[in-house]
This record gives structure tokens, sequence and C-alpha cells, in this order.
């Protein structure tokens, strides 16, 4: 079986997450490549092409996405990814029952009033981010004696679909929870802290993570958002990011149906899982 966890052409040389995955497939008698999307090959060779570090996709999304109508047998599949790639999906996901943080949503070239966004919020920090976007990429936290900083970041990226929201102040503290999900199972939970002062969660940024527990109760709702995601039964992976409000309520933060890391290094049986299911696929 030849089984390929699709790249990217500049992935840094300290990436090592996914190693546990490639690990478990070739004890399953699978042969592993690691091409990059943006190489030109005949992607009918792999008996299964999963999306693992595609990191540089949101730079080139309507491209990537292109691509991913090309490859056969590709998890997750085009639709699915299509459908991610554009943050608008939380607004579905809000309209079947998932909680978000209050969000107001801008299109392109559009022009709205920071103040009097911030005064609907009442809330004394806001944070502003792209609809297209990943690893905290053109985001803005800013606090009223800021407006208009943030008049012009919104300016800046006028060309892009943002969106505005009440800054959470527990991704400091407590930070981002995520949870995964492996053909519809939970099999693991990580707590991503970023360094003192910050809000980015991402190791690139220095943050640390480690493992989490959430309750049945959590979970279930989890696997309630899944369930709203447009043909969730084709679904092979799945990340869950939370942050908590003021009162302690999970907040669907992102859904992360392409590319996320997984951190099998707080779960090593959730790679023999995933590459068992890879395998199975074929």
């Amino acid at each position: 079986m030849n089984i390929a966890l699709v790249s990217c052409a500049n992935l840094p040389d300290w990436e090592v997450d996914d190693q546990p995955l490639t690990n478990a497939l070739k004890k399953l008698g699978a042969t592993v490549h690691h091409p990059s999307w943006t190489e030109t090959i005949d992607w009918n060779q792999f008996d299964l092409s999963v999306i693992r570090t595609t990191w540089d996709y949101h730079h080139r999304k309507f491209e990537f996405v292109n691509w991913c109508k090309t490859v056969p047998r590709l998890f997750n599949n085009a639709q699915i990814v299509q459908w991610n790639t554009h943050k608008s999906y939380l607004q579905e996901l809000e309209t079947s029952g998932t909680k978000i943080a209050p969000t107001i949503w801008i299109n392109k070239n559009e022009n709205v009033d920071i103040n009097k966004i911030m005064c609907a919020f009442e809330c004394s920090k806001g944070f502003i981010k792209p609809q297209i976007g990943a690893c905290a990429s053109d985001t803005l936290r800013f606090s009223m004696d800021e407006l208009e900083l943030a008049q012009q970041f919104l300016t800046e990226n006028i060309h892009q679909d943002m969106m505005v929201q009440p800054y959470l102040e527990s991704v400091e503290t407590e930070g981002e929870l995520t949870a995964i999900f492996i053909d519809g199972e939970f099999t693991h939970g990580v707590q991503k802290i970023p360094v003192k002062g910050d809000y980015r969660v991402q190791d690139d940024f220095g943050a640390s993570d480690m493992p989490y527990s959430f309750t049945e109760s959590e979970i279930e709702t989890m696997k309630q958002t899944i369930s709203a995601v447009p043909n969730h039964f084709e679904l092979l992976y799945a990340r869950l990011d939370y942050l908590r409000d003021a009162s302690g309520s999970l907040l669907l933060n992102e859904l992360e149906l392409v590319e996320p890391s997984l951190f099998f290094r707080h779960c090593p049986e959730s790679a023999d899982k995933f590459a068992k299911s890879i395998i199975d696929r074929v």
C-alpha cells in the first residue's frame, strides 16, 4: 500500500508531530510518502492521500481547493476542505446549535465602524482575524484606547473577509482547549497555553501544550457539532478548538478539518488508531 501524508514544500525541520503516524502506518505494512501538494506528480499512484502538513495553503486557498478536487481518494475530501477553509462555516454551526463567540462578519471591501462594533459588544478588548487564515496570521488584539489602530488594521485588510469578536481573556491563562476525533471517535484532549502576555497558542510562537481531560457531556456536545458538518460521515479526522467565556462556557473557536496538528505525542495510541483507519479506508 502506498500512502501519501501530504505536506508542503517549506515544512520546518522541527516538525515531527506526525512521526508516530508514519511509524504506525509502516508497522501495518504501508509505504509512506510525504509529497508537497504543489508537486507535479501522479496522485493516482497512492492508494490513499491524507492531508497533513499543508501549512501554506491559506496563502493560495483557491488553488489548494482546486488541487483537492483533482486528487483521488483524498481525506478529508475536497468538499469538506472547501467548506472548512472559510470561517463562515462557524455561522452554519452556530445556526445548528454550536456556541461560538459573538461575531461581526465583515465582507471584503466593506467599511465598518469598529467603535460601533465594540459598543455593541460591551467589552473592553476586541479581536480581529481573517475568515481565511491559519497560524494566527493577520490577527489583532486591541483595547478601547486602540480603536484607531484597529480601524486602520481593518482598512489595511479591506480586500479580504474579516471577523471581529470580543477578546476572550481566558486564552492567556487557561489557553485554547483542543479535542481530537478520529473516524468520529474522541481520542484525546490537549491544552495549549501561550507565552505570558501573548494570545497565540501555536508552538511556532513558543506556546506549550499538555494533555487535557474533557467531560463526557462536553464530548457529547462536540459530537453534535461534528454531526452538523456537511457529509460528516466521510470525516477521517477532526480537531475542535475551544476558548472559555467569562461564565465558563466552552465556545468553539475553530473546527479544523484540513491540516491540524493532532498532537500524537500526548496520546500515542491515537496514531495507531489513525493508521488503522487509513488502512481500513484503503
